[in-house]
């Protein structure tokens, strides 16, 4: 078995991999990790639906990256739109009644203080609220495309806060970027671990991934100084230093298809490994229950149990 660690690439870990007849899908798939993904998955033969937040640049992902005889499908998802997921999953059920792979990439990282099209906070409305709806919506042709897997994009970031728990979108808490994007990041840990437990026994197995430190357009709201801080904490040691693009997508490509995940779920991985570096709240069981719940209560649906 090959040894994988923090200077692995996505080509490295999809070696010898074969994937045809799968069905992947893939959010957030205009640029960066995303499209790295989409072109590991799509080159190992799986069918790929690559999302973008509007046609054109859906055109665009289908254009640069379906070629060389490569199957990528481009779909239209705004995750800051419930409306949006809505129409999304339908469309994309009625094409794909079986999925095998999903990758929940897409994301926002300390934005400026705003709301989604439904009033949720925006980091929590996007990068959580969004993909839990989403991934509930799917779960039937996760079910048959069984065995399948969940990849939740989290990240370090989860340790600078829990949930905020009386206040989850700020409507008394004064705001901050980097504690918003921390409260979200715990809720995608907590979300693949209540998912595991409620999918496993049925073939649909979730993994949280922290990609490491990536130079990518996620960090476009950041100032030039708060840009170059967090790039020189990130190279402080050789532990961390800053990933490339195809390196950093070498995890959630790992945990979309490593055969030694087979029988392991609801885990946090970095480094195309399963990792301990995360903060106790983001694994607590109880919280996980607690998320899926007040999830459930802010989007005013209900998702039976597996």
């Amino acid at each position: 078995m090959p040894i994988f660690g923090a200077e692995t690439t996505a080509d490295e870990v999809i070696a010898g991999i074969d994937l045809t007849g799968k069905v992947a899908v893939v959010t957030g798939a205009t640029s960066g990790l995303g499209a790295e993904t989409v072109r590991a998955l799509s080159g190992a033969g799986a069918h790929v639906v690559a999302t973008a937040r509007d046609a054109a640049k859906a055109a665009e992902v289908v254009a640069s990256l379906g070629g060389d005889g490569r199957s990528v499908e481009g779909g239209v998802l705004d995750l800051g739109s419930t409306a949006s997921v809505r129409e999304f999953a339908a469309w994309l059920l009625d094409r794909h009644p079986r999925i095998d792979i999903l990758v929940n990439n897409a994301g926002v990282m300390a934005t400026p203080f705003g709301r989604t099209a439904d009033g949720f906070e925006l980091q929590f409305g996007t990068n959580h609220l969004g993909h839990f709806l989403l991934t509930n919506l799917l779960t039937p042709a996760l079910l048959r495309g069984a065995p399948s897997r969940v990849v939740n994009l989290s990240s370090a970031g989860h340790r600078v806060s829990d949930i905020l728990w009386d206040d989850p979108n700020f409507e008394t808490t004064d705001y901050h970027p980097w504690v918003a994007y921390g409260q979200s990041k715990t809720a995608n840990v907590l979300f693949t671990v209540e998912l595991d437990r409620r999918l496993a026994e049925r073939g649909v197995r979730a993994y949280a991934v922290h990609p490491g430190s990536v130079r990518t357009n996620l960090g476009r709201h950041l100032g030039a100084e708060e840009s170059a801080a967090m790039l020189e904490r990130a190279t402080r040691s050789e532990a961390h230093r800053a990933k490339s693009v195809v390196e950093g997508a070498a995890t959630q490509v790992w945990a979309a298809t490593a055969a030694e995940l087979a029988d392991q779920g609801g885990i946090y991985v970095e480094d195309c490994g399963v990792s301990e570096q995360y903060r106790a709240w983001a694994r607590d069981p109880e919280a996980a229950v607690r998320l899926w719940a007040m999830s459930e209560e802010l989007l005013g649906e209900k998702f039976p149990p597996a």
